[in-house]
């Protein structure tokens, strides 16, 4: 079984995957699975009122989960070619651990790589958090990620596919329904 196929199974089962992205390594889960999403902050010794960041393949999957997209949201996405996390308003159908106090979700549409592939064909988002412990330095390749996370995931996808990460965090960017725009990480 390949690596994606391999993952896309762990995912279904509301398992935890250690996965290469465009930005850094991610712990991930299906957005959509409140007992998983439940285990990545255990994992991560992380309190649940800091939501997490999703990825989706396109903004047709978004817009399953939002309940309207902000036209400054779409017109980013269209423009955008650096990983780029859009903070929504109006998050719908997701598990609630995954969605912050004000109802809003980052999520962020990868531009390549392993993840992109693996969007196409897992259905949902998938959590995209930080391969590390909270409070711990984010680590910018495979060799730098803590025995405890390798440990606690079901599933660790080849680091080969790590080529196409930048080791770096996206921007994050925050946007209203009437067009107001906050940039939360640069």
């Amino acid at each position: 079984m390949d690596s994606i196929s391999q993952a896309v199974k762990v995912l279904k089962e509301g398992g935890l995957i250690l996965y290469p992205t465009d930005t850094v390594w991610g712990i991930g889960c299906d957005a959509t699975n409140e007992k998983a999403v439940a285990k990545v902050y255990a994992l991560k010794h992380r309190e649940d009122s800091k939501a997490l960041v999703l990825l989706a393949a396109d903004l047709d999957m978004v817009a399953r989960y939002i309940k309207e997209i902000p036209q400054m949201a779409i017109q980013l996405v269209e423009v955008n070619d650096a990983p780029m996390t859009i903070v929504y308003p109006g998050a719908m159908g997701l598990a609630h651990n995954v969605v912050a106090e004000d109802g809003s979700v980052g999520i962020r549409i990868p531009l390549q790589g392993f993840c992109t592939e693996l969007l196409k064909r897992f259905p949902r988002p998938i959590v995209s958090t930080s391969a590390n412990i909270s409070g711990e330095a984010c680590p910018k390749n495979f060799s730098e990620i803590s025995p405890a996370i390798l440990e606690g995931v079901d599933y660790v996808v080849d680091p080969q596919f790590e080529i196409s990460s930048s080791g770096k965090a996206s921007q994050i960017i925050k946007v209203g329904l009437d067009g107001e725009i906050k940039i939360i990480r640069a």
